[in-house]
């Protein structure tokens, strides 16, 4: 990527500079469908788990293809550990839903006036699943789902789904991770457009304008998302209430991503506006060795704790925290990604979960200063069989933050 300077040029040569990255891009196909759904039916079978109810979603997504929002109507997939899915919505939308079906299977109606957990216990039923079958509910569900659920049904083991459905979804595809790596791209040339746009005066409104435009151009009309801080509200790790102006001198912190084929991207960058101080420069480098501190320590089979050790260890021996006080970081170190911004597993302290191939990660270990100034450098990785693959090389230095690390 070509290097251009902070403020070097007029919105309208940023976005010049910007054209569509999704052209040759390929969505998720059905045979990997297919294979999503084998790989969750066995885990099913090997841990007594009769069912899982995939809610409209994230997890219907993943598993069927199907792209249905959440609402207060049960809408989702019956997914048996053994045959077919089966769907189940109201009447009214079968039409609709029949348009975005990939993974063939019935879709079982009910009318408004009825009780679709009365439904759903009947499916069940059809499928010849015993009265003392254990039945996953979808982690992402809103309560009234289990409970009425669990109201229609007697002698049923309800249990939590997230067992297969993380287990699945954290292992990524060759597939997913080339659909992120796109992804990822685009957001950071829309970083870099961004910041050659920015002059004194600029609001953190019309910067979040600018973004997404810039995301449109490269390809992601509408499938956006962004946090733009300047000064001291770039401490407040997730935003403040109000808009800022930008003034020389001024940390600012960007974080933003876009969607390619229900895919998800999330970049940081942190940077001064100006020349820094020497206080900036001094955080903004610690910053940097404690996210390469966490990449180092990602290694196959660990425990996804001992990343967020690696670069909370770094922080403490720097005089930082400790653990998530402050002056240091306040958070986890990364979370998952996917068709979800965050998702797992998380880089936490606590979590045993151990790093394996296709596991993909934020690395964020965010330095907050409170009432000075927060700086938080993002970029993600994925596992291989030989260890973490930067999907965005990280910021070089303060005074070149897109530059390659040399």
């Amino acid at each position: 990527m070509m290097t251009i300077g902070i403020g070097t040029q007029t919105p309208e040569q940023a976005l010049a500079s910007l054209s569509d990255m999704t052209k040759t891009l390929v969505p998720i196909q059905p045979e990997e469908y297919f294979t999503r759904i084998a790989n969750a039916q066995e885990y099913m079978q090997a841990n007594n788990i009769d069912v899982v109810y995939l809610n409209a979603g994230t997890n219907l997504t993943y598993f069927t293809g199907m792209k249905w929002y959440a609402s207060e109507r049960l809408v989702g997939a019956i997914l048996p550990a053994f045959g077919i899915v089966q769907y189940i919505a109201p009447y009214f939308e079968i039409g609709s839903l029949n348009g975005f079906k990939v993974i063939d299977g019935p879709i079982h109606g009910w009318q408004e006036h009825q009780n679709p957990y009365s439904l759903f216990v009947e499916v069940l039923k059809q499928l010849k699943i015993a009265d003392t079958a254990t039945i996953g509910i979808d982690e992402s569900a809103q309560f009234f789902i289990f409970d009425g659920i669990n109201k229609a049904q007697t002698g049923l083991n309800l249990i939590n789904a997230q067992a297969v459905t993380a287990h699945c979804r954290m292992h990524k595809s060759e597939n997913e991770i080339a659909l992120m790596q796109a992804a990822m791209n685009m957001t950071l040339a829309v970083h870099q457009a961004t910041a050659s746009m920015l002059y004194a005066g600029i609001s953190t409104t019309e910067v979040e304008a600018f973004i997404k435009r810039a995301h449109q151009k490269v390809g992601a009309p509408g499938n956006y998302f962004c946090i733009v801080l300047f000064g001291v509200a770039t401490s407040f790790p997730h935003g403040v209430k109000d808009a800022q102006v930008l003034k020389k001198g001024d940390m600012v912190l960007i974080d933003t991503g876009c969607k390619v084929h229900d895919y998800l991207s999330d970049i940081t960058r942190s940077y001064v506006f100006g020349e820094p101080t020497t206080r900036q420069r001094e955080f903004w480098d610690i910053e940097k060795h404690a996210q390469l501190a966490a990449f180092n320590a990602a290694k196959i089979g660990v425990p996804c704790e001992v990343v967020d050790d690696a670069a909370r260890g770094y922080l403490a021996s720097q005089g930082l925290g400790p653990e998530y006080q402050t002056p240091g970081c306040p958070h986890r170190t990364g979370h998952g990604i996917g068709l979800d911004i965050h998702e797992w597993p998380y880089l936490v302290g606590g979590n045993k979960t151990p790093l394996a191939t296709g596991m993909c990660f934020s690395n964020e270990p965010m330095l907050v200063v409170p009432d000075e100034f927060g700086i938080r450098l993002e970029d993600h990785f994925y596992m291989t069989d030989s260890g973490p693959r930067w999907f965005t090389e990280p910021s070089n230095n303060i005074d070149n933050p897109f530059g390659l690390d040399k």
